[in-house]
């Protein structure tokens, strides 16, 4: 695929997500220097997603280098169906998050930052609860975590109950 000035365009397997932009200054000699934080999340809603943080001069650098430190930073999510296996909850700073798997139709029951990894990650069911903090990036990587503690072999297996013939 051809962009601007007949150079070769990327195509991205991954979607990618804006979750915070934010105006940035240190202070100087002769006054103030502004930058631009970006916070991207990305995923290919297949169970691959990751955060990323970055800082430049413009907001168009600073989620370029956001992406490139979210596709190193990616997690594998391990999916079975629609929802999770096992409730899970993590800790990041002062970000609480708690994730419980939720009946099929339910929906992504998620505020914020979490929402959005959760999308990405393919996960079309569960139910959250951030407690401790409603700092964007903080919920973010605490819902990254939560979702690195899930594993395959807590799924659950239901025993059928052998049928009386009497």
């Amino acid at each position: 695929m051809k962009g601007k000035f007949g150079k070769k365009k990327e195509v991205s397997e991954f979607e990618q997500k804006l979750i915070d932009v934010a105006r940035v200054a240190r202070v100087m000699e002769g006054g103030r220097r502004f930058s631009f934080r970006a916070t991207v999340a990305i995923g290919n809603r297949k169970g691959k997603v990751g955060v990323g943080v970055a800082k430049a001069l413009n907001v168009a650098s600073a989620v370029e280098k956001a992406v490139a430190v979210a596709k190193k930073d990616m997690i594998l999510v391990p999916l079975t169906g629609r929802s999770i296996n096992h409730k899970v909850s993590s800790k990041f700073g002062a970000a609480r998050i708690n994730l419980i798997p939720a009946r099929e139709g339910r929906g992504i029951i998620a505020g914020g930052s979490v929402r959005i990894i959760l999308e990405l990650a393919g996960i079309r069911d569960v139910s959250s609860k951030i407690m401790g903090s409603n700092n964007k990036i903080n919920n973010a990587k605490a819902a990254i975590v939560a979702l690195g503690k899930l594993s395959v072999k807590n799924v659950p297996v239901v025993k059928e109950k052998p049928v009386d013939k009497s």
